[in-house]
């Protein structure tokens, strides 16, 4: 899944990309990815790309005073083309959902992999009318986030595990499942912790690693073409999807824990004490 740091890594490619451009055409091959009816996705057509912002995890283009929104979800990514193919799209089963061309020929296409079609496109006048962004946390890169509202967050989190906190969007924007496992690996906290139950040694810690490993992430990315970014994130992970691996740190095998439709990597010697997390649905230490 496409995280902060890809998604702004994107943002970054499509400003130089398309900002300035005309929209010549939209063609949608996934119908169940529209989530706007209201203003129409051919309303863009003819209006010129004014900007691109990143909200979480979300791609928000500026387009003659309208907003195309997309959220690219587990499997969704995004595709430039020098050339937008003249065959039309087809709505069907393949991967494609939606395809822009600009006044130029170039253009980008929206594809999602997998069954789960979780893909998200909007035509807004308003941002604030994507149900998403309109219920976003604060943006942990943003200068505002500071160790206070940390503390606050963590407060008011309560007892609720570690992990799950830093993957709420409605709590902190942009985390997903890969960097809350590379943070809690570098800040040496278990993905189990309470969130009320860290010290200020510890606190200090994780908002340190929270800062570095997502600057550090959209650093790496600066300058890669779309289609390097995925490459680049997997090979840069020291704990998450590493399962059976030692640990880059300790070289302690590095463990995991199965959910119905994802999994959490930590090192037990860094995170955990030496202890193995038992299943999710116990939510305690192996004895």
């Amino acid at each position: 899944m496409p995280e902060l740091p890809e998604v702004e890594a994107l943002r970054v490619f499509l400003v130089d990309a398309c900002v300035g451009k005309t929209v010549a055409r939209t063609e949608l091959a996934a119908f169940s990815s529209l989530k706007t009816f209201q203003v129409p996705l051919g309303a863009l057509n003819g209006l010129e790309v004014d900007d691109v912002e990143r909200h979480g995890k979300f791609i928000c283009l500026s387009v003659g005073g309208l907003w195309m929104v997309f959220h690219l979800a587990r499997g969704g990514w995004l595709t430039w083309k020098e050339t937008v193919p003249l065959t039309p799209a087809r709505p069907g089963r393949g991967p494609l959902a939606l395809r822009v061309g600009f006044d130029d020929d170039s253009g980008f296409e929206l594809t999602e992999m997998g069954t789960q079609k979780r893909l998200a496109i909007y035509v807004v006048n308003a941002l604030d009318e994507v149900p998403g962004i309109a219920t976003l946390g604060p943006d942990p890169l943003a200068d505002a986030f500071t160790p206070a509202v940390l503390d606050g967050i963590l407060d008011t989190a309560g007892r609720a595990q570690l992990k799950g906190v830093l993957r709420d969007q409605r709590i902190i924007a942009g985390i997903g499942n890969a960097y809350s496992d590379e943070i809690l690996h570098a800040a040496k906290l278990s993905p189990f912790k309470p969130s009320n139950g860290l010290d200020v040694e510890e606190r200090a810690t994780l908002y340190a690693a929270i800062r570095s490993e997502l600057a550090d992430a959209v650093a790496r990315s600066a300058g890669l073409a779309a289609k390097e970014l995925k490459g680049d994130k997997k090979l840069n992970l020291h704990v998450h999807g590493k399962a059976g691996q030692p640990c880059p740190v300790c070289g302690t095998t590095i463990a995991e824990v199965s959910f119905a439709d994802s999994s959490l990597q930590y090192c037990p010697t860094c995170q955990t004490g030496g202890k193995l997390l038992a299943d999710r649905r116990m939510s305690k230490l192996l004895k």
